[in-house]
């Protein structure tokens, strides 16, 4: 029995992590077998027994939630299309509603506990290891048995977000077959479960089950878990960087022992001499005063990619007893300091070794099933990067270890914390074991996630900080545990009596608000200033080709279809109406679908770049701003950058013009122009021009500007007067240049301007949105005259990579020009990203876009070109010897 308690004593103290070479490790992912209970007579004894016999069950791989593992086997017809997911079995809960609120009804299937099977085998070369089975995440509870015994009950056994590694050296006979049995239980709506808010709904189990991956560890002894290194730099210069060195053991026997751990940092090697004794849970610690070695000079430092190098080093530890390794871990981690601060405002600054870094991000949601695909997690870093954001933010949603390490090898920052919305923040109606299960959860979490470079800030609280105690309570934890970064209370500006001001606002909006809105509101909502954790333009409806993906054919238009609705958000955000109503007074109101989508992705492209632009002009009276959100759980019109099959919009092109490293922007507030440099080191000489046009491109205004603009800073270059707007018309256009000393376009930038701004009704103010009062007009765009575009496509000898050359042959404005590659079918290859998209053509202009086409592109591709006011255009592509073959326009 004290192998059991010490196990479970371990399972709240160990970390789980991919280490670079480690004790024995095999994972259990494949075979395992899957049944409900209540189909069942047979109790944990049996079922765990090598001598039981599983008819009728389920084939699965682990981590599998209960639905997936039946969606995967073919049991329900696809989820994500249409309604299809309403018809399963449990989705009794009002369409928009928070199912996790909510309790299961009792004739779901997802009521009974549902049981996990697997045989494996237990090489006899590790006859006399101590053998550790690690469970990386459980929703929510289980009993767990192995071999005909249970090891850990279901009070034992508690926690979405907790993990588990129990000794299990008694339990496993080492060279013959061996059962582990789980019998998964839901979450109720008065445990700490996992959350899909109103970003979309939940499946009808509440992804029960083993949603994290189950290993079968060996060590000897001791066991080393979470090993982690905490840099100080001594000044701004850093020249030097002091080191911590941190890492859990836990002694396996009952007996007192003596060793030591030893290993390398960075390449520099450490020792302790470490005493244990029985059963004992230990933190060694390797400080830098002690250990002079750890005072590193002249580091090769971490740094986000937009900054730096991320650089990653090695940290080896392992712990020997009389001569032989026990157990061993590495992990790679990066020199690299983060810190916070308030801004003479008052807001959150957040620095990076030093230096203040603008925080431009947006909220991350894995798959809603909790699927894992390592390759379309890769797919998802590269869009990030390519739209130069610099972080995600993950609310209750704590990805897996493959996340966290491309985070830190890509240089991306993650902020992270609990999520809101449910019992995660009614902390009034807690009961002791909700308590316990936070406080576990946390020490988990922070223990497989310390030691990793990328990592920004942890949340206490998402909408609301916690009560004192609950905050205090995660504290001390954090402290205990070495949490090497900032905390917040929570997403909100909300003060707390322990930690105090937040100095982040979460004021909205998350509905449509016209461009404008993020430059005139500058001291009560969400406009461009302080630091937003969660904000949007509002939805984003997909392409046509997406649509296709889930919406059936005969409910596609009008976007008002039961499949439409369900595939909104839930609580505020079931209906379009904002956003459709903003559509119909600013534009028209479409006629069909192609209307509606042509016109949403200007919508969202207009919206997304104005709104990272204006915090982007402000920086450092503005300090961040997370778009809400980056993606999507499953096919959704609301609320992502790219869609659920990677296809990126006007937001995506959007948000990538906006947050491009040398940048000029036009500001709706008071018509100047700037040029932002969101690099760190200083430009060179620039020339800025800046044009203005009324509707039918009689130019009002010209001027160019030599200029060179600092590191990190934003500076206003040019301002439109006020007799140039005066003559302009309902509708016009401003026409931004950036180049640098070689004539070289750096950025250009195009803006469709009312020359009335929207009247925003400020007292009617809500957490959706800010109402308009007046709308601005656009209308005069939808009567744009036929622009005549010629294109013309062509491949290197590769395949793979795509140029297209577009050149306006018309004397009127070619409007959101933008290019697809599409399959032999019609379809979308996705990801496809390019250069530049949604681009506007002045008369006789040329412009050159192109793209790599992923690996898996097939044969045959096209390139379709289709605008506002351009004829659609379908080109098949052609190799040629070189990309300059495309210099000039096919006739």
């Amino acid at each position: 029995m004290m192998k059991k308690l010490a196990g479970y004593a371990a399972a709240l103290m160990f970390s789980f992590m991919v280490p670079l070479a480690a004790s024995a490790a095999m994972p259990l992912h494949e075979g395992w077998r899957l049944q409900s209970a209540c189909k069942m007579q047979d109790a944990g004894e049996a079922i765990s027994t090598a001598a039981y016999h599983p008819e009728g069950w389920y084939e699965t791989a682990v981590p599998a939630t209960v639905v997936s593992a039946q969606v995967a086997a073919g049991l329900y017809k696809d989820p994500y299309f249409g309604t299809n997911l309403r018809d399963l079995p449990g989705m009794t809960y009002p369409v928009g509603g928070i199912f996790a609120r909510l309790p299961m009804s009792e004739d779901s299937p997802y009521h009974c506990g549902w049981w996990y099977r697997k045989e494996f085998v237990v090489p006899a070369s590790e006859k006399g290891r101590t053998l550790w089975l690690r469970f990386k995440g459980i929703n929510y509870r289980a009993d767990i048995w192995i071999n005909g015994k249970r090891i850990a009950d279901s009070s034992q056994v508690a926690g979405a977000y907790r993990t588990y590694e129990f000794d299990v050296t008694d339990n496993l006979v080492a060279g013959r077959t061996n059962v582990v049995a789980v019998e998964a239980f839901a979450p109720t709506e008065k445990d700490l479960g996992i959350n899909w808010v109103d970003w979309n709904p939940c499946p009808p189990d509440k992804d029960m089950g083993l949603w994290g991956a189950v290993d079968l560890v060996t060590s000897g002894p001791v066991a080393l878990r979470s090993p982690m290194a905490v840099t100080h730099f001594t000044d701004a210069s850093l020249k030097q960087a002091n080191l911590t060195v941190y890492a859990q053991l836990h002694n396996a026997t009952d007996k007192a022992l003596h060793g030591i751990v030893t290993g390398t940092v960075a390449g520099i090697r450490i020792e302790q001499p470490i005493e244990l004794t029985a059963h004992e849970d230990k933190t060694v610690v390797f400080d830098s005063e002690t250990y002079k070695q750890l005072q590193i000079k002249n580091p090769t430092v971490w740094w986000p990619y937009q900054m730096g190098t991320p650089h990653l080093e090695t940290l080896t530890l392992r712990f020997v007893e009389d001569g032989k390794a026990s157990d061993e871990q590495s992990v790679r981690f990066g020199i690299r300091e983060i810190t916070s601060e308030f801004t003479d405002k008052g807001y959150r600054l957040f620095r990076v070794n030093g230096k203040p870094i603008l925080i431009r991000g947006a909220g991350w949601s894995p798959d809603m099933l909790l699927r894992e695909d390592p390759k379309r997690l890769r797919d998802q870093f590269m869009l990030v990067r390519d739209m130069h954001l610099n972080t995600i933010r993950l609310e209750g949603k704590l990805e897996t270890e493959d996340f966290f390490q491309l985070a830190d090898e890509q240089g991306v920052l993650v902020m992270l914390g609990w999520c809101c919305c449910d019992r995660w923040e009614r902390w009034k109606d807690w009961t002791p074991e909700n308590y316990q299960v936070a406080k576990a959860s946390l020490q988990a979490q922070m223990l497989r996630i310390r030691h990793h470079a990328s990592l920004l800030v942890w949340l206490n609280g998402s909408d609301n900080p916690p009560p004192a105690d609950v905050e205090q309570m995660y504290l001390d934890v954090e402290a205990q545990m070495h949490w090497p970064n900032p905390t917040l209370s929570s997403a909100s500006a909300t003060p707390t009596t322990v930690s105090g001001k937040s100095g982040v606002k979460m004021s909205g909006p998350y509905d449509y608000v016209a461009p404008s809105y993020w430059y005139v509101d500058k001291d009560k909502h969400g406009g461009g200033y302080g630091f937003n954790t969660e904000t949007s333009p509002g939805p984003a409806i997909p392409n046509i080709g997406s649509l296709r993906k889930y919406i059936p054919e005969d409910q596609m238009w009008p976007a008002t279809s039961a499949s439409w609705a369900l595939h909104n958000g839930g609580g505020g955000f079931k209906t379009l109406t904002v956003f459709d109503g903003a559509m119909k007074a600013t534009y028209a109101a479409p006629d069909n679908l192609k209307d509606y989508v042509r016109i949403a992705q200007a919508m969202t492209y207009n919206g997304e770049r104005a709104m990272f632009e204006a915090y982007s002009r402000n920086k450092y009276t503005s300090t961040g701003v997370i778009q809400w959100m980056l993606n999507n759980a499953w096919p959704s019109n609301i609320w992502h950058l790219y869609d659920y099959y990677l296809d990126a919009g006007g937001g995506y092109y959007g948000t990538k013009k906006a947050c491009e490293p040398l940048h000029v922007q036009y500001s709706y507030d008071d018509h100047s122009v700037v040029v932002v440099n969101s690099t760190y080191q200083p430009s060179a000489r620039l020339s800025v021009t800046a044009k203005l046009y009324d509707f039918n491109l009689k130019e009002l205004f010209s001027k160019e500007s030599d200029i060179t603009v600092d590191a990190d800073t934003s500076q206003r270059v040019i301002s439109i007067p006020d007799d140039a707007l005066a003559a302009a018309s309902k509708v016009y256009f401003v026409d931004l240049t950036l180049k640098n000393e070689s004539g070289e376009i750096v950025s250009r930038n195009f803006y469709w301007v009312p020359s009335t701004l929207t009247t925003f009704d400020w007292s009617k103010t809500d957490y959706t949105h800010t109402p308009a009062i007046q709308q601005e007009d656009m209308t005069e765009l939808m009567s744009l005259p036929k622009a005549q575009v010629e294109a013309h496509a062509i491949s290197a000898e590769n395949g793979k990579t795509v140029q297209v050359r577009l050149h306006n042959e018309s004397k009127v404005l070619a409007f959101q020009v933008a290019v697809a590659a599409h399959d032999a079918r019609g379809e979308n290859i996705v990801p496809a990203v390019w250069s530049d998209n949604y681009v506007e053509l002045m008369p006789g202009e040329s412009r050159v876009l192109t793209t790599t086409l992923p690996s898996h592109a097939p044969e045959g591709a096209s390139v379709v070109v289709s605008g506002w006011n351009v004829m659609e255009q379908t080109l098949r592509l052609s190799a040629g010897k070189a990309m300059a073959a495309a210099g000039s326009p096919a006739k």
